[in-house]
């Protein structure tokens, strides 16, 4: 058995804040190294929120940016692998929705979201490939929120050897900011996540690791959560409510 400890982040990323948010990405990895952190997967759009690319131009970024280069160098510093969500620019037309990884100061690979909702069609393109990782103790792959609809994309996974699969999340709450029911926002995204994670873990025989968005931006709020479910469909840890802080999990692998 290989045991395998994992980091789910719940952060508060705030829109086109790319310094305030690689400094909170980068206190995680101090916090996560200490706790001897093998694989740290931060939210959907962790490092430049979750951006209408229309709106803020700025935090559309290339693999080649500064920004994501900075992130990259940070896991040269720490003995992890670290997992961050950008917009990424897309030269032939609307950018992507992209999961970054990186290890060693080397961005080892990147996914990008499949599944793009009907009301976010005409900011985003969807990707087409799945993607997998191997780390010295277990094949993990990469969703992406509303990839949640889509079981074929954690089954593709599991068919490429994944043992595990991260869904790093930003599903923004509907309704008035001022008059902002948080629990009924938690359990909204909480009931998704166990009735359709459940299942695709128990269906596809693989672990679920989620990391969701937490707390307020500017203009739009995020439910937070974090998850893991077992093979057998299990909810074996989740975080208590909507804070921010990070689900820290052991899991018992077969080899």
């Amino acid at each position: 058995m290989a045991e395998l400890n994992i980091g789910m982040v719940q952060m508060c990323c705030e829109k086109g804040a790319l310094e305030e948010n690689l400094a909170a990405i980068k206190s995680h990895l101090k916090d996560a190294a200490r706790q001897n952190i093998d694989i740290i997967c931060f939210p959907e759009g962790s490092i430049t929120g979750y951006v209408d690319p229309a709106r803020y131009p700025e935090a559309v970024l290339s693999l080649e940016s500064p920004a994501v280069a900075r992130f990259v160098e940070m896991t040269s510093e720490y003995p992890i692998t670290a997992l961050a969500g950008i917009i990424e620019a897309n030269p032939a037309g609307k950018p992507f929705i992209t999961q970054i990884v990186a290890e060693q100061g080397t961005l080892q690979g990147f996914y990008r979201k499949r599944v793009i909702p009907d009301d976010e069609a005409h900011l985003f393109a969807p990707g087409s490939d799945a993607a997998v990782f191997s780390h010295p103790k277990v094949t993990f792959g990469l969703a992406i929120c509303a990839d949640i609809d889509a079981q074929a994309v954690f089954a593709d996974c599991a068919r490429n050897g994944a043992q595990l699969v991260f869904e790093a999340a930003a599903p923004g709450l509907y309704g008035e900011q001022a008059t902002r029911d948080w629990q009924a926002g938690y359990d909204w995204w909480r009931g998704g996540c166990m009735t359709k994670l459940a299942r695709y873990a128990r269906e596809e025989h693989i672990y679920i690791a989620v990391a969701t968005q937490a707390g307020r931006t500017r203009d739009e709020d995020f439910p937070g959560g974090g998850y893991l479910f077992g093979p057998d469909g299990c909810c074996l840890a989740e975080s208590t409510d909507w804070s921010e802080g990070v689900l820290s999990v052991q899991v018992a692998l077969s080899v």
